[in-house]
Formats: C-alpha cells, sequence, structure tokens
C-alpha cells in the first residue's frame, strides 16, 4: 500500500507547467516504472477525479485536487482574515452572511454570521447546500469551469419555485455572472430567501471561495439591493486583497 501511494505521488509530480498533458508511455518513461504498472495507477485516478484523460487518451490533473487545494490551503487564511470584515457587513445590513468553499457539486460554509434581527437562514458552518442553485454555488462554479460537470452529474432537482434544472439555462446563467461579477439565487435553493454572492480570490487569481448575503426576498430587492450588492462586491475584493490578490483593473 505505501508503495502504491508512493508511486502516485511520482505520477502527480510528473505534471508541471512546461509538461501538463502526458501520455501512459511519456510517464512511464519519466519514472521508469513499467506501462501496466502506470496504466493501471492513472486510470484509478481518472476514477477519483484526480486526473483527467481528454480525447487523444492523454492525461491532465484534475478538478478534485482544486477542492483539495481549496480545502487545505485557504479555508484557515479566509476565516481569520475575513470575519472583521464580514462583521461589518453584517453590522450595516440585515442579513447572514457565508463564506462557502467547492465540495463535489456542493458548497460546504466554512464561515456563518447573521445579524440578531435577521431571518433565520438553515444553515450552519460545515453544512451543504448544492452549487447550482445557491448564489455561492453558481459563483464558484462561473469561475471554475472544471466544478461544472462534477454538478451537473449530481443532478439539477427542482428545490424552489425558480431553481434551474435545466443546464443549459445554468450555463447561460454562468456566463452572466462572469460578465457582472457577482450572482443572485432568487427563490432557487430556499422559499422566500434570496442571495447576493461575489467571488473571493487567492493570491493567484484563482476563485478559492464566495462570499453571500442572504435574506428574506422582500428586503434584499427592496431600496438597498443595489447598495448590498456593491458592499458584498467590494467585501469579497478586501478579502481577496488580503489573501494576497491584486487586481490588475
Amino acid at each position: 500500500m505505501i508503495s502504491s501511494v508512493r508511486k502516485i505521488a511520482r505520477i502527480l509530480d510528473c505534471f508541471t507547467e512546461d509538461d501538463p498533458v502526458l501520455g501512459n508511455q511519456e510517464i512511464a518513461e519519466k519514472l521508469g516504472m513499467n506501462t501496466s504498472t502506470v496504466h493501471h495507477l492513472v486510470s484509478t485516478l481518472c476514477q477519483e477525479g484526480i486526473l483527467i484523460q481528454d480525447s487523444r487518451k492523454k492525461y491532465r490533473l484534475g478538478w478534485k485536487l482544486l477542492e483539495w487545494s481549496n480545502h487545505v490551503m485557504y479555508q484557515q487564511d479566509i476565516y481569520s482574515e475575513a470575519t472583521p470584515l464580514v462583521d461589518e457587513l453584517v453590522r450595516k445590513y440585515n442579513g447572514t452572511v457565508h463564506i462557502g468553499m467547492f465540495d463535489a457539486g456542493e458548497v460546504r460554509f466554512v464561515l456563518r454570521v447573521a445579524s440578531k434581527d435577521s431571518v433565520p437562514v438553515p444553515t450552519y458552518v460545515g453544512g451543504r447546500k448544492p452549487a447550482y442553485c445557491t448564489s455561492t454555488g453558481k459563483v464558484l462554479l462561473a469561475f471554475n469551469p472544471s466544478f461544472t460537470q462534477p454538478t451537473i452529474a449530481k443532478g439539477l432537482l427542482q428545490r424552489a419555485p425558480n431553481t434551474i434544472t435545466c443546464v443549459q439555462k445554468l450555463m447561460e446563467e454562468l456566463e452572466d455572472i462572469r460578465k457582472q461579477g457577482y450572482s443572485t439565487s432568487d427563490n432557487e435553493n430556499e422559499l422566500g430567501l434570496y442571495g447576493i454572492a461575489a467571488p473571493i480570490q487567492s493570491y493567484t487569481g484563482q476563485t478559492v471561495a464566495a462570499l453571500n448575503m442572504v435574506g428574506p426576498a422582500s428586503y434584499m430587492r427592496g431600496k438597498d439591493s443595489g447598495a448590498i450588492i456593491q458592499h458584498v462586491v467590494k467585501t469579497a475584493r478586501l478579502i481577496s486583497k488580503k489573501l494576497g490578490y491584486i487586481s490588475m483593473s
């Protein structure tokens, strides 16, 4: 077992900036390993989403590694850097604020702060919600295209009156989110709730998490809606800056 783990680690190390795509024979030659052994290991890695095989039967690093990097590298940094900024957002508006990260087609919440006067929202730290019908999830999908397929594979089930259940419509919405820089969820996951979310980026520019604010649809779409959107986007950008991201715009 230890030998297999070591071989897998060596296979993953073969994929570099200079060699992002490799065939079975190329990996075997790099490592001096038997081609049948390499084939067995890379096939298993593909089944787990750690590697992806393209139409030419060659391999590249898969979306699972992005998920792991999200969890391991940034979760604690996001929590510590974001908390003061999130507290300020909650003080100003009457809602519940989350930070969520992608987890196998779903969003896992790593931070939750609620106004004392906010309407109860059925979420908790460590809890999950589907990515396709939440504002947080749609931001993560929009800026990480490799997350889309594992999400769609779980099914787009109707959860509320406005849930998007059509793949084409979801893809169109994700394109709109990329253009405008934020997402909304209006009666899509929970009846009566409206969410606004914006991307949190690491120093590399990768969207590693999303910040959202959730509240009653009547309030979130009311006279302060434009200000709430601006403040959510601004707060997400400030968190990104604290994580080392430098905007070129």
